[in-house]
């Protein structure tokens, strides 16, 4: 089942990286039919000076009004936002607080099936400020997270898919093929398989493989990859490429994505067996700050399944 339509939460700060998010979240609510909602955090401040009425009326001033330009432009780039949120983010001693945090309990609470954010800030702490908070956003969301660089997603386009055995990959290709058939686009499907050095291997897991040679993970990571291209396209999805690749899994997503021309790539966030964090969801974290364009990560809602 595909994540969509849903509610989508754009997360601006008025930078140009934002702009650029918004205009991915503008299509992609258009042509999935989903609920676009749009929240601006705050500047944050010492808690002695929220305390003075005069310094937080200015400070939520200055964020609703980063909102109400941003509401403006996405209706004249002709998408129509459902409803704005603003968070004021306080600091209080010994307590770190961090934009991100806001952004996943807005998202929480108002029960958003996807997150988009642009990969970075704006003004002189660029990486140290919408850097950091996408990929904590990534990291911490209960839901699927957009992340845009580079060009913003204008449909039809190129998608690149990248699968392995897990439930969150088969989600990640469920929704790809979904926003594919709606829109028109070119699916691709990626496999990265494992390569045996010296008794271990690297790719989608790590570990000794005593007696297993490369060609038999080869022929592993072939029947698993024809199986899931067959499968998609016995459901009626059309595969416009199938690529599979043997290596590190997140250098070789990244170079399919070049390779192909892919303007969006399409992963789930955890991979398989009992350390999944340490596997494809390291994977899916590097992929989203190497790739040259959006990165979506497929997650279930935490609620739900996890």
């Amino acid at each position: 089942m595909s994540i969509f339509p849903t509610k989508i939460l754009l997360a601006t700060d008025g930078s140009q990286e934002a702009q650029t998010a918004a205009t991915t979240a503008i299509n992609v609510a258009n042509s999935t039919h989903s609920e676009l909602h749009l929240l601006t955090v705050g500047s944050g401040s010492p808690s002695y000076d929220v305390r003075i009425p005069e310094v937080a009326e200015e400070l939520r001033r200055q964020a609703q009004q980063i909102l109400d330009e941003q509401v403006k432009k996405i209706e004249q780039s002709g998408g129509e936002v459902a409803k704005v949120h603003l968070r004021l983010a306080e600091h209080h001693p010994g307590f770190e607080h961090h934009p991100s945090d806001d952004v996943v309990r807005e998202a929480e609470a108002i029960g958003a099936g996807l997150i988009v954010v642009g990969s970075r800030g704006r003004g002189g702490l660029r990486r140290a400020l919408m850097g950091s908070v996408s990929d904590s956003v990534v990291r911490h969301a209960h839901c699927t997270v957009m992340v845009v660089r580079g060009d913003p997603v204008a449909f039809p386009t190129k998608i690149l898919v990248a699968t392995d055995a897990s439930e969150e990959a088969h989600l990640a290709a469920t929704t790809a093929a979904d926003v594919a058939e709606r829109t028109g686009s070119e699916l691709h499907i990626v496999h990265v398989g494992k390569v045996n050095t010296r008794g271990a291997y690297s790719g989608v897991e790590v570990g000794p493989l005593p007696g297993i040679h490369q060609g038999e993970l080869d022929r592993q990571a072939g029947g698993l990859f024809e199986a899931k291209v067959e499968r998609m396209e016995s459901s009626g999805t059309k595969v416009a490429g199938s690529h599979l690749r043997r290596g590190r899994a997140d250098e070789e997503i990244v170079v399919s994505t070049e390779e192909i021309g892919a303007d969006l790539v399409v992963m789930g966030s955890r991979g398989l067996g009992g350390i999944r964090r340490a596997l494809l969801g390291s994977v899916s974290d590097s992929v989203v700050r190497h790739a040259h364009c959006p990165v979506m990560v497929v997650r279930a809602d935490k609620g739900r399944a996890d």
